[in-house]
């Protein structure tokens, strides 16, 4: 890849072609035989090199409907400045960026590479990145979706994340199987919090190595604090100065580090007792991880005339055996409260998604047949 000098990158690699910087602002010059995904990252690229003010992103649609949102150049340069100060990133290092570029995780990539004169190695997304860059490719530092790196060490790669310097990871939970393959790597993984209004992560969490924690730490110069629903709020640059209140329920260990508890629009209120969708789906995770079953599951309240909402766990795939669902459903009584067990199990054949690949809650219970078993 051509360059002024060895440390101040002028162009970056998309789906292995290389693409100067000086040509991808040239709105008069456009390049040809692009597919929709290139065409899309290198117009993103060419306004923040052209010196655009705003940036209308969509938020993922996990939880809601997708909504449009205007976001400053300095949100984004802040974040990048905060994420490349935390990580030493600077001229020379070399970044796989893999993530949906359309949405604010694959954008930040892409901004952090410029704001920081990364080496970016840009590939449209696959379930094992690896597969669209050359073998001799070396990285410092990427982030996944938990799909991409489980597919990735399930086809052995792991000393090539070994090889970078910091890795991220976010955008769905990370599953108990996935968290003990973390703990063989090296290389320091993160998981991530945040969401498009603070352009991007404003947390982190070190999953890995002696000095993994089970708590999130905010990114230096952002105040966090509670609404009297005990959700998170933030403030900072990245957030142009305005208070951002979350649905997301948090316990504060200190100023800087919280605990998540899970979203305030997932609790389930069964029987008039309140229940954490999120702590049942951890422990869901592991029983079924224990019955040899790699299976996404979530939890979620299906109406019920007596108790209002019944605690119910949602399963991809085919339904399990009788014996199998009897002892996951012990498994899950062993482990709960009594309340937080859920009454039946409903089968899904294949869970909805959102554009950016994330679960979509609401249109998979909208989709899902009737439970095929209820137990009270």
């Amino acid at each position: 890849m051509a360059s002024a000098s060895p440390n101040l990158p002028t162009s970056l690699l998309l789906n292995g072609r290389e693409f100067s910087y000086e040509s991808i602002k040239q709105t008069d010059n456009p390049h040809t035989a692009l597919n929709g995904y290139e065409a899309r990252v290198l117009e993103l690229l060419r306004q923040w090199l052209t010196g655009a003010q705003e940036f209308g992103l969509r938020t993922s649609g996990s939880t809601g409907q997708p909504q449009l949102i205007v976001l400053t150049r300095r949100q984004l340069a802040a974040s990048a400045a905060r994420t490349g100060d935390y990580f030493d990133l600077g001229p020379g290092d070399r970044a796989l960026v893999c993530l949906n570029a359309e949405f604010i995780g694959g954008k930040m990539m892409l901004v952090r590479g410029l704001e920081r004169h990364l080496h970016l190695t840009v590939v449209e997304p696959h379930a094992d990145p690896f597969e669209a860059v050359p073998a001799e490719a070396e990285f410092d530092f990427a982030a996944f979706v938990p799909l991409q790196l489980r597919a990735v060490l399930a086809a052995g790669r792991a000393n090539r994340l070994n090889q970078m310097r910091a890795i991220l990871v976010g955008g769905a939970p990370v599953e108990p199987s996935l968290l003990r393959e973390i703990q063989q790597l090296k290389v320091p993984v993160y998981l991530t919090y945040g969401m498009t209004e603070t352009a991007s992560h404003m947390a982190l969490r070190l999953l890995n190595g002696p000095q993994a924690s089970p708590h999130y730490r905010v990114l230096p110069g952002l105040h966090l604090g509670q609404d009297e629903r005990g959700c998170l709020t933030v403030r900072g640059d990245v957030t142009d100065d305005q208070l951002i209140t979350t649905n997301d329920r948090i316990e504060l260990v200190d100023k800087h580090t919280f605990d998540w508890l899970g979203r305030v629009d997932f609790v389930i209120n069964s029987g008039g007792v309140k229940v954490q969708a999120e702590k049942v789906e951890q422990v869901l995770d592991v029983a079924l991880a224990e019955l040899g079953q790699s299976r996404r599951a979530f939890v979620a309240g299906r109406p019920d005339e007596r108790l209002g909402q019944a605690v119910t766990a949602y399963v991809e795939g085919a339904a399990l055996p009788a014996a199998a669902e009897k002892r996951l459903l012990g498994l899950l009584a062993a482990r709960l409260g009594k309340y937080e067990v859920p009454k039946g199990v409903q089968y899904v054949p294949a869970f909805k998604a959102t554009a950016s690949g994330k679960l979509d809650r609401a249109a998979t219970l909208r989709g899902a047949e009737s439970p095929r078993r209820e137990r009270y």
